[in-house]
């Protein structure tokens, strides 16, 4: 995927594992199928036979766990894990989860995927009544609200805690004698369910995991939900009744990989079908179309099959160069397009070429692509995004947080198109996008956050509401 170089980031990845005698190992392949969604750290927590222990640290996995010795420490029938991508907290590794907690009564541990919208609020009052926070991560408020419920067994104290954080949370737990799955009363960020042909009992951000270790589906945890797995099986209870669809839709945009499946749509043929829509909605005559690499190769696909125009290899990825995200200026994060994408001069020269991408964050890295064809000798690009125009900042677990940040927040489609040089500009509508992913739940939207485009929020912004404004 290119967003590295476009600042536009999930937060992290999730998966757990009941009954497994390779817990752990399983863990760390389910992990490798969700690195895409988190790449500053990651994390995972065994269970053997009531006693928890974990491993945790910066960078990329096969970089946490380089050595095999470290997941062989992790022995045990049951993990959870855990990749990271910061939106809340800072890159230490005090906010690398899960997050294990040891108390006289039971341990356990704590993987979060999305971020609260009150969590200021509740650290104040946390921290008032003389509770200690070892990170600035949100996923640690969980804990605390947990642990001050007066109510009698865990399952109860976390149903507890569950009503009291807002906003957008896929969360895991491992105790001694139990694995513990909940998702949030908008189901903003994906969560599946499935089995192992030994019984084990799997749940992963995305089901492309469970594909990877060999799990078969079972079903997508439901909004307000709260699965508890144990030996004796799965139960599926709820904590609120309070719920309404709202499927965050940059996950079908942009986040998930294009072989996972949420609330039944398949991420590729979404994104195909944006592309067929956007060549409906807005033709132009060119010679070829190409698609930026790689989220967008599926609506570049749909686009040229809609248009009855060549699809083309213009611009090739290199996979291996560094990721651009960890420098430290903006200006050296730009540089890395050059590093990371190649045009192919001898495809691209004299040609008009119509350029699908799924979205414009800044502007900086579409211009940046546009000026490589052009310099390849490209006659004409003709930018077309995969989605409406990104408008809002989000808060429910990706990191764009301020309107500054969104160029499309100020500028028109006129403005944008001369900021990026292209030949013309046009997005996909909101009702486009909405029939492509074609999820029809009975929700606004049908069951898609259409947020970031229209600034119709699902929830009260609670520590955000003053966001808006910038």
């Amino acid at each position: 995927m290119s967003y590295e170089v476009k600042s536009l980031n999930e937060e992290c990845g999730v998966f757990g594992i009941w009954g497994h005698t390779e817990a752990s190992k399983v863990t760390y392949f389910g992990l490798h199928a969700l690195q895409h969604r988190g790449q500053e750290g990651a994390g995972i927590v065994s269970n053997d036979e009531g006693i928890l222990k974990g491993y945790r640290n910066l960078g990329l996995l096969t970089d946490v766990f380089s050595s095999s010795e470290t997941l062989t420490n992790l022995s045990g029938r049951a993990a959870i894990g855990h990749v990271r991508y910061a939106t809340s907290g800072t890159g230490e590794v005090n906010n690398i989860q899960p997050f294990l907690f040891k108390f006289f009564d039971g341990d356990f541990a704590l993987a979060h995927n999305g971020n609260l919208i009150n969590a200021k609020t509740l650290r104040h009052e946390v921290e008032s009544e003389g509770g200690i926070f070892h990170s600035n991560s949100d996923t640690e408020i969980l804990m605390h609200l947990i642990r001050r419920s007066e109510k009698e067994t865990f399952k109860e104290k976390l149903k507890e805690a569950l009503t009291q954080v807002k906003g957008g949370f896929a969360y895991l737990l491992l105790t001694a004698d139990g694995m513990y799955a909940a998702l949030d009363p908008n189901a903003f960020r994906p969560l599946a369910i499935g089995q192992m042909k030994s019984g084990a009992y799997v749940v992963a951000s995305e089901t492309c995991a469970l594909d990877t270790v060999g799990a078969h589906f079972l079903r997508d945890v439901l909004p307000g939900e709260l699965i508890v797995i144990n030996d004796d099986g799965m139960k599926i209870e709820t904590y609120t009744e309070e719920t309404q669809y709202s499927i965050c839709a940059m996950e079908y945009i942009y986040f998930a990989r294009p072989d996972s499946n949420i609330k039944g749509v398949n991420v590729h043929s979404a994104r195909k079908n944006m592309g067929k829509k956007l060549a409906e909605e807005h033709p132009v005559v060119a010679d070829m179309v190409i698609g930026v690499p790689n989220s967008s190769l599926s609506a570049a696909s749909g686009f040229a099959e809609e248009s009855g125009i060549p699809y083309e290899m213009g611009l090739v990825k290199n996979q291996y160069v560094a990721r651009t995200f960890i420098q430290p200026t903006q200006e050296l994060r730009e540089e890395g397009v050059r590093m990371k994408l190649s045009a192919v001069r001898g495809v691209v020269k004299d040609k008009r070429i119509i350029l699908v991408d799924d979205s414009i964050v800044r502007g900086t890295t579409c211009r940046r692509i546009v000026k490589l064809l052009k310099d390849a000798g490209a006659k004409e690009v003709h930018v077309r995004i995969s989605a409406p125009p990104l408008k809002y900042p989000c808060f429910y677990g990706i990191d764009i947080q301020t309107k500054k940040e969104l160029i499309a927040a100020t500028l028109s489609n006129e403005e944008i198109r001369e900021q990026i040089e292209a030949t013309s500009l046009e997005f996909l509508s909101e009702e486009g996008l909405i029939q492509s992913i074609g999820l029809n739940l009975d929700a606004p939207y049908s069951g898609l956050c259409m947020a970031y485009f229209n600034g119709d929020y699902p929830t009260e912004l609670y520590d955000y509401q003053q966001n808006l404004s910038n």
